[in-house]
């Protein structure tokens, strides 16, 4: 299922619209934007490319302490990880094949440039993470998983997307999932 048949579904989510989808002040409260269930976690896009002229996307990720998030890289995409709560251990692969992971807790920040293998995980009983993001990128975490009007986690319905869903987002945002990749320290 692709992100357009998604959110043309008919039970559209109550925060329909709340993203002005253009360059245009505007606030949030709390919980709002546009909200997705990934696996367990609580996906929040705050700010898309529509409202950046193409140059950036922001979320929030709320997840429970779990499993490593599947090593991956992106062609194009440059992603930060800044906690707001919890922790998360973030790793990477260096261009020289080095790997490094770093425990980062409130007020730690990571960046990961487009083309690095990367993952990462929650560390704490709930982690929350704000992301940025290349434009257009914030849109994957809608694509792999299910419109919500949850605000919170633990979720009341963890998604699990198909492989088909899976497939489809992983390549409409060039997302390249290692499977197979291991960490030294995991």
């Amino acid at each position: 299922m692709t992100f357009d048949q998604i959110r043309n579904r008919q039970e559209k989510p109550s925060w329909k619209g709340v993203l002005p989808g253009r360059p245009v002040p505007f606030f949030l409260d709390d919980g709002d934007g546009e909200r997705s269930a990934v696996f367990d976690s609580l996906v929040t896009v705050l700010l898309s490319k529509d409202e950046t002229d193409g140059q950036f996307g922001v979320f929030t990720m709320r997840q429970p302490k779990g499993d490593l998030i599947v090593p991956h890289s992106h062609v194009d995409v440059h992603e930060i990880f800044y906690v707001v709560e919890g922790a998360a251990r973030v790793f990477v692969e260096h261009a020289d094949g080095r790997q490094e992971s770093k425990l980062l807790g409130p007020g730690d920040f990571g960046y990961v440039p487009a083309g690095i293998v990367h993952s990462y995980r929650g560390e704490a009983e709930y982690t929350k993470i704000l992301g940025v993001c290349t434009g257009g990128f914030e849109r994957f975490f809608q694509a792999l998983g299910e419109l919500t009007d949850e605000r919170d986690v633990p979720l009341t319905e963890p998604f699990t997307p198909s492989p088909e869903q899976m497939q489809e987002a992983f390549s409409r945002y060039r997302n390249i999932p290692l499977p197979d990749y291991r960490w030294e320290e995991a």
